[in-house]
């Protein structure tokens, strides 16, 4: 097997991941697993969360896919490993950094994609509750919420022009 679909791989297993990250959350963080996702709807003193425990339960088929796929020389398992593990770091960046705060990297970034994350994870945190939720992606979101911060864009430049 080559490099190239070593890559195709991995890209396609990142692609797939925020399917299964939407499907995940709405049926099993907002379902049987609400338990270990609650406190992260909650409002609680400290930086760790039970919620956090999501990360070992994606880390651990990564890394023995890779594990596994690197040992065998299994190319496309350790594709599929390095796809998850790649969208892992991608939904630390965006969740924990960019949406969270947890590290202060980006939080003045006027950037379109940012603002319009952070708008649809906050319509998803609205909900308090494991019910009505709404918004379950990472990276991908409605059209709507693009429609709403680009609407916010333009209602604030118009309230910048009528000040100078």
């Amino acid at each position: 097997m080559n490099i190239l679909a070593i890559v195709l791989i991995t890209l396609g297993t990142f692609l797939i991941m925020e399917g299964i990250t939407w499907l995940t959350h709405k049926y099993v963080m907002h379902g049987f697993l609400w338990y270990l996702h609650e406190d992260h709807h909650q409002p609680h003193p400290g930086i760790f969360e039970k919620n956090d425990a999501f990360f070992l339960i994606f880390a651990i088929p990564s890394w023995l896919c890779i594990m596994f796929g690197l040992k065998q020389a299994n190319h496309w398992m350790a594709g599929i490993g390095f796809g998850i593990a790649l969208y892992g770091l991608a939904y630390f960046m965006v969740h924990e950094v960019i949406i969270h705060q947890r590290i202060k990297w980006f939080s003045r970034s006027n950037n379109t994609y940012i603002k319009t994350i952070r708008w649809a994870h906050k319509m998803h945190h609205k909900h308090l509750g494991k019910e009505d939720g709404e918004s379950f992606g990472m990276l991908f979101v409605a059209r709507k919420y693009w429609k709403k911060v680009q609407e916010d864009k333009k209602i604030q430049k118009q309230q910048n022009k009528k000040s100078h």
